[in-house]
């Protein structure tokens, strides 16, 4: 019988942004986006926690080598996004709003691409320590 494992690597960046759309007024965001929409922009110190499930590898006893699974997040998220704005400096948000949940989706669809078929990946990430978004594709 196959065990399935999770290993989950924990990261962080710092960020700012702005909730905004560009088709609506200022008015219309700042109703629906509170101070989240402020054209000067405000940041958030990020906790991410990047959890990948597979069967351990009976040769290595690893699901994933955690140290590979840190080189990628910290290439792929941390590089990127790190004391960044994200509206301005991040080319996967020109265009989309950098809420908890489009950074989450963005996040997964940049690790997924670099892990092998046979793991599920799912991230969780806080905005505050009590606002926190999971998604696993």
């Amino acid at each position: 019988m196959s065990k399935k494992v999770t290993v989950n690597r924990k990261a962080h960046f710092n960020a700012a942004h702005r909730l905004h759309r560009k088709d609506w007024s200022d008015e219309k965001n700042e109703e629906v986006f509170g101070k989240c929409s402020n054209p000067h922009y405000h940041g958030h110190n990020y906790e991410l926690i990047v959890s990948v499930t597979g069967e351990i590898n009976p040769e290595t006893g690893f699901v994933i080598d955690m140290k590979y699974l840190k080189e990628l997040i910290a290439e792929e998220i941390e590089t990127a996004f790190d004391h960044k704005n994200l509206n301005i400096e991040v080319e996967d948000f020109k265009n989309l709003n950098p809420t908890a949940e489009n950074i989450s989706v963005v996040i997964w669809e940049k690790l997924r691409k670099k892990l092998a078929l046979d793991l599920d990946l799912q991230v969780t990430l806080y905005e505050t320590p009590r606002n926190f978004v999971t998604y696993s594709g």
